[in-house]
């Protein structure tokens, strides 16, 4: 395609390896060209057209460029983002957005004011267990929904040897890590809460950041529960969901991280379809009818992350993932932490 956006990528660690670059490449619209490493020269072995750049000039450069992808650890988001803006590239950096809402803000600012394309990879949205949750919701089957319970759940009793397990590292541990996917789903679904109450744990022996949480976040009439952790041996409902007419509860987890870990691609036929065995369950009342029906998964879809960036950037499309959510959701994270700390309920606006 020759009208494709041209892309360069800023680290080509596991999320550059696994979530961005097959992701781009599975997108017609996209075109990988470059891709900043500093000591390795993993990407062309995958994608021998690309260029090896050891310093972020190189890439910031080039006026070819259009899109500059960041996929780097959460304390260098600003920084990066902040020279790619400056050099008048669209950016899309990988979650959670900033350390701090304050670093947010400013981006999102300079973004405007460069009249830039400025987006977070909250690629969660594009599960398939998520989608589906959506579409529930959006056809009105549970009635009134009165509580919304999601959960990211996960087993390892033990600390990987990377900065995400350092206390000293901003921005590390699993508030920031899966907490932004979680809180990120409840905005698209229920918009900005008034009041937000947290716990935050470390549970592993010998953890040095945070590896286990609870958010609750209230609206009017309506409560969401956000909950993570690192010692949960036997998963649970991934989401529970209850309104005045019903209830629906969606076990499993969506296919598409652990096929990418294993080299597989977007482009490929009958990508992001679960198991049959991860069907959610719904019990609801429709027009006097009692129905107890299982909901087949829809497939995911990452790669519709980036089709949007590339149709946004030619003016085709609006964003879908917008700077100011991202923001919204790095200012609960903060309240989170607050409440924590407090050991109260912090209002949005305190």
């Amino acid at each position: 395609m020759t009208d494709a956006v041209k892309v360069g990528l800023i680290g080509y660690g596991m999320a550059g390896q696994v979530f961005h670059a097959p992701v781009i490449e599975a997108v017609p619209q996209l075109k990988l060209v470059k891709v900043l490493e500093r000591r390795t020269n993993l990407s062309p072995q995958r994608y021998p057209w690309v260029k090896v750049v050891r310093d972020i000039s190189e890439m910031l450069e080039d006026e070819e460029i259009e899109l500059v992808v960041i996929a780097t650890p959460n304390s260098s988001h600003f920084d990066y983002t902040q020279q790619a803006l400056k050099a008048n590239k669209h950016v899309v950096v990988d979650k959670p957005f900033t350390v701090t809402s304050v670093e947010a803000k400013l981006l999102i600012d300079l973004a405007e004011e460069r009249k830039l394309v400025l987006s977070v990879f909250q690629n969660r949205r594009w599960d398939g267990d998520f989608l589906t949750v959506q579409k529930v919701l959006d056809g009105k089957l549970l009635g009134r929904v009165v509580e919304y319970e999601a959960h990211f759940d996960r087993f390892r009793n033990f600390q990987k040897q990377n900065w995400r397990e350092e206390a000293e590292e901003p921005g590390s541990g699993i508030l920031y890590d899966l907490g932004s996917h979680l809180i990120d789903q409840a905005l698209v679904l229920f918009g900005t809460p008034e009041m937000v109450t947290a716990d935050i744990r470390k549970q592993r022996d010998g953890s040095k950041v945070d590896d286990n949480f609870e958010i609750l976040m209230q609206y009017p009439e309506l409560k969401v529960t956000l909950k993570a952790g690192m010692l949960v041996k036997i998963p649970g409902p991934r989401y529970i969901v209850q309104g005045t007419e019903g209830s629906f509860h969606k076990h499993g987890i969506d296919p598409q991280e652990d096929a990418l870990k294993m080299g597989r691609t977007p482009a490929e036929f009958g990508w992001g379809v679960s198991s049959k065995e991860d069907r959610g369950h719904l019990v609801t009342r429709i027009a006097n009818l009692e129905i107890d029906a299982r909901v087949e998964t829809l497939p995911g879809s990452y790669q519709e992350y980036y089709s949007n960036i590339a149709d946004a950037i030619r003016g085709k499309m609006e964003l879908a993932v917008k700077p100011v959510t991202a923001m919204q959701t790095i200012r609960i994270i903060e309240l989170a932490m607050e409440s924590n700390m407090l050991k109260r309920s912090i209002a949005m606006l305190d």
